[in-house]
């Protein structure tokens, strides 16, 4: 065996990082060739070696919209309680949380329908979602630091989404990101099956001509998370929203992301490859 061959498993190891630990993909480096390193030192270095040939690679940034690029997930999952309350539906953040996140209606009616042994009326959803766009008309707010970024970025970026097509038109609106997304947009109804299905990342993809291995996934929800993984495609778990903060996340139980991302102001310090110097806007000519 050649001294600098690298051996890759599929498990993960958990490594301290100063005060923190970071639970990280399984890339390891020979023992042979780093004979005075640690298990998690030789991990880390092959790391960030798989990192720079990913980076070298990405040509299309995906954004998930709610909890990612406006910061509504918080607004929703209240705004469904309340709705579900008014038909004997008792639900917490912490369920809305671990079984809807980051999923389409359909799928969370389902859901309901499973659990509660409930059938909603027909008039539930257009009630709902009528009281949740007052909510955003109330209280949405564009997640801080997601402008200066697709500002910046250096390649092609879209949104790709379990909302509906309306919803994410108002919220965008609402927010002042409009004009930032526009053309750049894939809902779960232009697919036959919504997240945590890899279709919806597929699809968005395929619009730009990307290969998934060429494609960065920005998803907070376990469901997207696993979209990602499932496309074949390098996730980061963005954590930056409301509804995770203070709250311990199940996302990824499938697979774990492949990075972190606690705000936006860190992106282009993760990545700086993907930073333009001059925004579009703000070129000269």
């Amino acid at each position: 065996m050649q001294a600098s061959r690298l051996q890759t498993f599929t498990s993960t190891v958990t490594c301290a990082r100063g005060n923190a630990h970071e639970i990280i993909p399984v890339r390891l480096l020979s023992a042979a060739k780093y004979p005075n390193t640690s298990v998690c030192q030789r991990v880390l270095v092959g790391t960030r070696q798989k990192t720079k040939e990913s980076a070298d690679m990405r040509k299309l940034i995906i954004f998930d919209c709610d909890g990612v690029v406006i910061d509504s997930e918080i607004i929703s999952a209240r705004m469904l309680i309340e709705e579900l309350h008014l038909h004997d539906v008792e639900l917490n953040l912490d369920y809305v949380a671990r079984h809807f996140l980051g999923r389409s209606y359909p799928i969370v009616l389902k859901q309901i329908r499973k659990d509660f042994g409930i059938t909603l009326p027909d008039n539930f959803e257009a009630d709902y979602r009528r009281r949740l766009l007052s909510a955003f008309e109330r209280d949405l707010k564009v997640m801080p630091g997601i402008k200066e970024v697709v500002d910046r970025l250096a390649v092609p970026y879209c949104l790709a989404t379990s909302s509906s097509p309306e919803r994410v038109r108002k919220s965008l609106y609402l927010t002042g990101m409009t004009d930032s997304f526009a053309g750049r947009i894939s809902t779960a109804s232009e697919v036959s099956r919504g997240k945590p299905a890899p279709d919806l990342f597929l699809h968005a993809a395929k619009k730009y001509d990307a290969e998934p291995a060429e494609c960065l996934v920005i998803e907070d929800s376990r469901a997207g998370i696993e979209a990602g993984l499932a496309a074949g495609m390098e996730v980061w778990h963005f954590t930056g929203g409301s509804h995770l903060k203070g709250r311990e996340s199940n996302a990824g139980s499938r697979g774990h992301a492949h990075r972190r991302l606690a705000g936006f102001r860190e992106f282009f310090q993760m990545a700086p490859e993907l930073f333009r110097e001059t925004a579009p806007h703000l070129a000269k000519g």
